[in-house]
């Protein structure tokens, strides 16, 4: 099927040497079938004489003697001069494919030999000689496999011709290995761009690990060079290079239209003219015979910038080999452009896709899932759904690199499912990190609010004007946009799977945040002639919820690095934990001061309910804090035994 797309495309004369020796092995193949019928016939006419033994023959011309042998020895007289015989029909169908091949092969060499070559062959089908069934007349073989002395047409005087014109041809083919590359007829000027494709081709070529193709072959023909690729085993993947002087034609074809896009985004840096993907249709590709066409054109300014264009060509191919299968892989893990994406960058960075797939792929995914990490990432669930798309592309490229690595190193499977399983460990671990970086904000908005708190009974204290309506509706500003930052903390939790803690952390942070707000509010409202020792009180108060706040910011930047394995940022984080701690004693005490202050003072009513309630709220909020740090202790404990 190669060979028929490439006929289509017009570079036949890249075929003949394939097609000379496809024809002089029909050739070998035929004349034994022809000896098996003649066998066949005389054992049908004299049964008692022993059945001729053709199995070295038949393995000589790379036919499975079985067949052969069972038709000979079953050969019998049918009556009314005919034989009968087993895998008959099956062995006329096989002479006549056999003589086709070789019409083809010198049809591809000499145009007007091969038209006249079918012809004959058409008159002897015509004629009925090569009507395949599981009877023939005795005379019917005779003239198949005879040569009539009167010069009358058989069977086997085409085939006689048909090898003398192949045997010619042959000889114009004379084989050379240049660099890997099967050429003939080349010119001198010919082995330079060559020996720059394999280099490319060279260079690559160990990615395609155990699978077929990348066979090259190259001719002159028509004033130019052609270059003709296999690729893969896919009939319609087929890549032809014409070189003429600088320019550069490249011809390619694909049943995948994704892939050929892919093939042309391999070159962007150079200036290569691209021609659309046009769809043609070939019979026997299944799915619609459809395939893709699409042309290149480059014009090099010189011999060099032509030679670096032409190995870039060869060190592209392997990388089209299973890119569909590739694909489709990792399309059960991220969307459909993210896995372009994905291949694209391993064929840039020469790890390429063919090692991920010989190690299982899907296989190793999934047990990456299993092992790492079954309860945060359900079975059918996306990567980029659990991890997020960033994160799921740059674990999906490791695992590409990691794999090609391994297999190129001759490292054991297992070495590469621990590899793939510690880095998705290590992702899950930033996407908490990533969480808790939201939580920081949170942390942030609470140390406002007790510093806004803070400043307000400074103010105070100093004699200086203090605005509380200002201290009110910021305070309400930044709950808000506290709020808004805890929704959708608990979303992407929710969607990335998080830990349970995380949403805690969130919502200890929230009630902070909240009873700092309330504590605003109530000193906005706080009459004025406040005592002095009672504004002290509340200040030193809200001086601990301020340095809490900061703890808690301290505790928690330390423990988004502790994933990275980092002891000193876990002993940081342990340590603000205790400050917390101390911090929700330290309020307590404090708290206790101003109410004892207040029940001793005999002030009126606002002003106790006031500095009351705002000492209560200041308290609260310490608490909240205290919580945080005990979760914030039980997540650091977590990632260190992890």
């Amino acid at each position: 099927m190669k060979s028929q797309i490439i006929e289509q495309l017009g570079q036949a004369d890249i075929l003949l040497p394939s097609l000379v020796a496809e024809g002089l092995a029909a050739n070998d193949r035929v004349k034994v079938r022809m000896s098996a019928l003649q066998a066949a016939s005389r054992h049908a006419q004299q049964p008692d004489r022993p059945a001729t033994d053709l199995h070295v023959e038949c393995l000589a011309a790379g036919i499975a003697p079985a067949a052969l042998t069972t038709l000979i020895g079953g050969a019998h007289f049918a009556g009314d001069g005919r034989m009968a015989a087993p895998n008959l029909a099956r062995l006329m169908k096989e002479i006549h494919d056999d003589v086709t091949a070789m019409i083809r092969a010198v049809s591809a060499g000499k145009p007007s030999e091969g038209e006249t070559m079918g012809a004959r062959l058409a008159a002897i089908r015509a004629a009925g000689t090569l009507e395949a069934s599981n009877e023939i007349e005795f005379a019917r073989i005779a003239k198949l496999t005879g040569v009539a002395q009167d010069g009358a047409d058989s069977l086997h005087r085409l085939v006689m011709d048909l090898h003398k014109s192949l045997n010619r041809l042959a000889a114009g083919c004379s084989e050379e290995i240049l660099a890997g590359a099967h050429v003939f007829g080349l010119h001198p000027e010919d082995r330079a761009p060559v020996e720059s494709f394999m280099q490319g081709l060279n260079e690559t070529r160990a990615l395609k690990f155990d699978h077929p193709g990348l066979d090259t072959m190259a001719t002159r023909s028509g004033g130019r060079l052609l270059i003709q690729n296999d690729i893969g085993t896919t009939d319609a993947h087929v890549v032809v290079i014409a070189v003429k002087r600088n320019s550069v034609t490249v011809t390619y074809t694909d049943v995948h239209r994704a892939r050929a896009k892919f093939f042309i985004a391999l070159f962007d840096k150079f200036q290569a003219k691209w021609s659309g993907l046009d769809r043609h249709s070939a019979a026997g590709l299944g799915d619609d015979d459809a395939f893709y066409l699409v042309t290149g054109q480059y014009r090099a300014d010189s011999a060099a910038d032509r030679n670096a264009f032409l190995t870039a060509l060869g060190a592209a191919l392997v990388f089209l080999i299973d890119w569909n299968k590739a694909r489709k892989l990792l399309r059960n893990w991220v969307a459909k452009d993210d896995a372009a994406r994905i291949l694209e960058w391993a064929a840039q960075q020469r790890f390429g896709h063919r090692a991920f797939l010989e190690l299982g792929g899907n296989e190793l995914l999934g047990a990456a899932v299993r092992n790492a990490a079954p309860a945060r990432i359900g079975f059918g669930e996306r990567l980029d759904q659990a991890l997020g798309r960033n994160a799921a592309v740059d674990f999906l490229k490791t695992a590409m690199r990691v794999s090609s690595e391994a297999l190129g190193a001759g490292q054991s499977v297992r070495l590469v499912r621990d590899q793939i399983e510690a880095d998705l460990v290590r992702h899950l671990e930033r996407v908490d990190s990533t969480l808790l970086t939201t939580v920081l904000r949170q942390v942030g908005l609470a140390h406002d609010v007790a510093a806004a708190v803070a400043h307000h009974l400074a103010a105070l204290q100093a004699g200086r004007p203090a605005d509380g309506t200002r201290l009110a509706a910021r305070a309400g500003l930044i709950e808000r946009k506290a709020d808004r930052i805890a929704i959708e903390a608990r979303k992407e939790a929710t969607r990335l799977n998080a830990g349970p803690i995380i949403e805690q952390l969130v919502d200890r942070v929230e009630e902070t945040v909240d009873e700092l707000e309330q504590a605003a509010f109530i000193a906005s409202l706080a009459p004025a002639g406040i005592d002095p020792p009672l504004l002290r009180a509340l200040a030193a108060l809200c001086a601990v919820a301020t340095t809490a706040t900061e703890a808690a910011a301290s505790g928690l930047a330390a423990a988004i690095e502790v994933p990275e394995g980092r002891r000193a940022d876990s002993e940081d984080a342990l340590a603000a934990v205790v400050r917390l701690i101390d911090a929700e004693h330290a309020a307590d005490s404090r708290e206790r001061d101003v109410t004892t202050q207040v029940f001793a003072g005999g002030y009126d009513v606002a002003t106790s309910l006031s500095v009351l309630e705002l000492a209560r709220a200041i308290e609260r909020a310490t608490d909240r804090l205290a919580g945080f740090g005990h979760l914030l202790r039980r997540h650091v404990m977590t990632d260190l035994s992890a």
